[in-house]
């Protein structure tokens, strides 16, 4: 199946005028198998918090936490699930994968993008036979952190994967695919739970055991998958690289590109060590935007928050279980929604308006859930139909609104600003603190929401705010930039320039990418 042709000028540059490209079946297949890493890492978020509270699986191994569950079933309460075991449960898969990404960094730019996503494979596979088959909560835990390993894996590969095999001129909608399987991940979990909950006492073991499906089809798959041509440059092995972006092109005239791939390459030979180049001056506006603010600041919208516990959240509203599970399905549907709007329009309207636009919805939002549970909530009484139907149709927008901005954002931003010679690298740092603060949020937020009560939603509105002023003054536009030439964006920034200058980087096309070139984000 081939398209036709095109050819990527919207950057500029005398190099990135003249790459061409076909959208070919073999690129296709090359992207859905590669973009299933995401289904792992939806899976988990969207099963984690409907097994939680499954009675089964409480009575087993969290006695204490269900008898206080039935004490309140039909009451609000916001410190029904205040339990640090109980979240040590679903953040611990977190704190793995923090843990973790250092080493895949090393294998990632060593071994190549392939190789990392099928050894996520195994590992998520084996986390989820042994949380099927736990006896105990030191099994849950080890089969926890196996899950980690395997998110590490994958949450720095798959991106890099897509990134690098697409086009500039549809990069944001192949990237966002990492997005897409992990929505549907999440609602296909939230399904499942809703379907094995009346499946007793082991229901709960079919949930945590179905993981290893998406693990298995995405082993199979990375088998039969092409290494990135970005990779296999670096890894110095240049003549299957032109074959393969030739393949993947579906076009021989791919000198352009090819040479931009070479140029990075020894650019990357030149680095010893890539962690201590990120720290350089020039390397500045990546380290800051990419690897620390972005990924911090998508765990710090709450919406993680709301997938992990979402179950959770709505029983200790007053839902019933049932009830509870069916609204998480909502909230969870409207992530998949989402990531479809993002992928059909990013690549035409931006990173930067997808962010803000989508920003200014989730403080509204978060503030009327805050407000709402500060008038009506909290009294030990069952919330009203009404009020119930409003506040997951606040959620429902919430979650509409990250899911076309931060969530698929979140990923995609960091994987296309980093230069080849510390891209690996960038993306370890990039998912290590997106762990880290996954897995602070998910061992802490029933704790907040026990002491901080509404005003956690409020707090939530406030990073928001935070968050979107950041975008605003720092982040520049990268929509259709060939990738290996996003480090001259910093050059014409308003702010970042003064840490990247022409004379920073020695590859062509640079002065003629700068005069050719009009940004609209020179000023905030």
């Amino acid at each position: 199946m081939a398209g036709g042709g095109f050819v990527d000028g919207a950057a500029g540059g005398s190099r990135a005028a003249q790459y061409e490209y076909r959208i070919t079946s073999y690129f296709i297949f090359s992207c859905i198998v590669g973009s299933m890493g995401g289904s792992l890492f939806g899976y988990d978020l969207g099963v984690s918090g409907g097994v939680t509270q499954m009675d089964d699986f409480l009575k087993e191994f969290f006695p204490k936490v269900y008898h206080r569950k039935q004490l309140h079933l039909q009451e609000t309460d916001y410190c029904k699930y205040d339990n640090q075991i109980l979240t040590l449960f679903t953040s611990s898969l977190y704190y793995a994968a923090l843990l973790s990404t250092i080493g895949v960094s090393y294998v990632t730019r060593n071994k190549g993008r392939r190789f990392s996503i099928i050894c996520g494979s195994i590992s998520f596979f084996a986390g989820g036979l042994m949380n099927a088959l736990a006896k105990n909560i030191a099994m849950l835990i080890i089969g926890r952190c196996l899950l980690g390993v395997g998110i590490g894996f994958g949450n720095q590969a798959v991106p890099l994967y897509l990134s690098e095999m697409a086009p500039a001129k549809i990069r944001g909608a192949v990237n966002q695919l990492f997005q897409f399987t992990t929505c549907l991940g999440i609602l296909i979990a939230s399904f499942i739970n809703y379907g094995v909950e009346r499946i007793h006492p082991w229901g709960w073991r079919l949930s945590l055991g179905l993981a290893m499906l998406p693990a298995t089809l995405m082993f199979v798959g990375g088998l039969f998958l092409p290494e990135t041509p970005n990779s296999l440059v670096e890894q110095g092995k240049l003549e299957e690289a032109r074959k393969v972006l030739e393949k993947v092109r579906g076009t021989g005239n791919v000198d352009a590109e090819f040479a931009d791939l070479i140029d990075a390459s020894n650019a990357a030979r030149a680095i010893k060590n890539p962690f201590s180049n990120l720290l350089k001056r020039k390397n500045r506006p990546q380290l800051i935007i990419g690897s620390l603010a972005i990924p911090a600041f998508q765990q710090l919208t709450g919406n993680n928050s709301i997938l992990f516990y979402a179950p959770v959240i709505f029983q200790s509203l007053g839902f019933g279980s049932n009830a509870s599970l069916y609204s998480s399905a909502i909230s969870n549907g409207a992530l998949v929604l989402a990531s479809l709007i993002s992928m059909a329009l990013v690549d035409k309207f931006g990173r930067r308006k997808f962010f803000l636009e989508a920003g200014c919805e989730m403080i509204i939002t978060m503030v009327a859930v805050g407000i709402t549970l500060a008038l009506k909530f909290g009294k030990g009484e069952e919330l009203s139909k009404g009020i119930s139907v409003f506040l997951v149709l606040m959620i429902f927008l919430f979650v509409l609104a990250y899911g076309r901005s931060w969530g698929p954002l979140g990923w995609l931003v960091p994987s296309e600003i980093f230069p080849l010679e510390t891209r690996s690298a960038g993306q370890s740092i990039v998912v290590s603190v997106n762990m880290l603060f996954t897995a602070l949020v998910a061992q802490f937020f029933l704790k907040a929401l026990c002491g901080l009560k509404y005003g956690i939603f409020l707090l939530f509105a406030g990073l928001i705010i935070i968050m979107s002023c950041f975008v605003y003054f720092l982040l520049p536009e990268t929509k259709q930039v060939p990738i290996e030439e996003i480090y001259l964006l910093w050059q014409s920034h308003w702010f970042w320039k003064r840490y990247n200058t022409p004379e920073d980087n020695d590859r062509n096309g640079g002065e003629e990418f700068l005069t050719q070139t009009k940004f609209n984000h020179d000023k905030p």
